[in-house]
């Protein structure tokens, strides 16, 4: 008896849909991309595409996270990662640009995120695909420095950068290839385990095809009363064929003295005369930095553990009922270079960590404008 058309006839089951082989030109990262997927009983190129692929189509999965705005107008679109208060965005963001994703796991960093942007940032970056993140021209970034050169190596992972967060950022970027690209980063990193850290950073972004530039800016250069040295990298897409570009170094003449952004006459961020006596005073070295109406000097960084009023890194202002005090709300936007109006809907304590956190407004966008006069 023949097979014939007979349902379940033949080798495979009734319903198999035939498979046909049909070529596919793809970019070497996106192959890479793909192949570094971890997908349940999936191997080869052609099993993992035929997933992905099922997973676009049906559940629209590209589009689900959060889909570009309904009409850009020829804007620049741009994600922000690791937004924290959205201190990157507050200086590259004006109105020829926007916003089509933001993700921030702390949910105090989101609150005020959400309050002064009036958007939700989605949560942790390591647990969504670069496929569900929409298309964009520029990918920003303030990625947290970690150490990386062993990783690679412990955990068989297919990249030196995997297992931290400068490789979701790298993930990314692979898969979307924007035009450009700004990172953010402590100026620490440059001698973390002796350099070899920054360099692999460097190494990988050249290496999925960017032109890359980066140095070492400090925040008293742009008009705040601040010593803040950070590292801000720069990468350009081959199709802009930048070979040169120098990162905006700032005003080096002129200082903005602390005096001009004090408040006076504050209560309620006093620091006890018991904790003058017992802690800030308790040796004759010079120390805590003491500032006043009188000061024309930058301040010491402003860092996230600032509500813990230590001596050695802190900087307090001679003020208020106990003569000495915290700074104040509006003295640390002033200090970031944040707006007046910004708003901040947390905790002091959260204030503090999250200024402390975040970036040098003014810094930002004057190397974003000179990104955007290139672009």
């Amino acid at each position: 008896m023949r097979g014939g058309a007979r349902t379940g006839a033949g080798r495979k089951p009734a319903g198999h849909d035939k498979k046909n082989q049909r070529p596919l030109y793809i970019p070497d990262a996106l192959y890479e991309s793909i192949m570094e997927k971890d997908i349940p009983g999936c191997q080869s190129f052609s099993q993992k595409c035929e997933v992905l692929l099922n997973k676009a189509i049906w559940t629209e999965a590209i589009v689900t996270v959060q889909p570009p705005r309904a009409s850009a107008g020829g804007k620049l679109r741009f994600i922000d990662l690791f937004a924290g208060i959205g201190g990157i965005r507050q200086g590259f963001e004006d109105n020829k640009t926007v916003a089509v994703f933001s993700s921030e796991w702390d949910k105090y960093a989101v609150e005020t995120y959400k309050a002064n942007y009036g958007d939700v940032p989605y949560g942790d970056i390591t647990k969504i695909d670069a496929f569900d993140i929409p298309s964009h021209d520029v990918l920003l970034a303030g990625f947290p420095c970690q150490p990386f050169s062993n990783i690679g190596r412990r955990e068989g992972f297919a990249h030196t950068t995997q297992g931290t967060l400068f490789f979701d950022v790298l993930r990314i970027l692979k898969h979307h290839m924007p035009k450009m690209f700004l990172l953010e980063n402590v100026a620490g990193i440059l001698s973390i385990q002796d350099g070899v850290a920054f360099k692999t950073i460097l190494a990988s972004l050249q290496d999925i095809g960017y032109n890359v530039f980066w140095d070492e800016l400090d925040a008293q250069n742009y008009g705040l009363p601040q010593v803040r040295r950070r590292v801000i990298i720069v990468g350009f897409h081959p199709d802009l064929r930048v070979s040169e570009f120098e990162l905006p170094k700032g005003n080096q003449t002129f200082r903005r003295p602390v005096k001009e952004i004090l408040e006076k006459n504050l209560s309620g961020y006093d620091i006890s005369e018991h904790l003058q006596k017992s802690y800030l005073y308790k040796k004759d070295d010079g120390k805590p930095q003491l500032v006043d109406e009188n000061s024309d000097i930058q301040v010491k960084t402003l860092v996230a553990s600032y509500h813990k009023i230590q001596r050695l890194t802190g900087t307090f202002v001679k003020d208020g009922p106990t003569g000495v005090r915290l700074l104040s709300e509006l003295e640390c936007k002033r200090l970031m270079g944040f707006p007046d109006s910004f708003i901040v809907p947390v905790s002091r304590t959260q204030m503090y960590r999250q200024f402390g956190n975040s970036v040098a407004v003014p810094m930002i966008k004057a190397v974003a404008d000179a990104m955007k006069a290139i672009y």
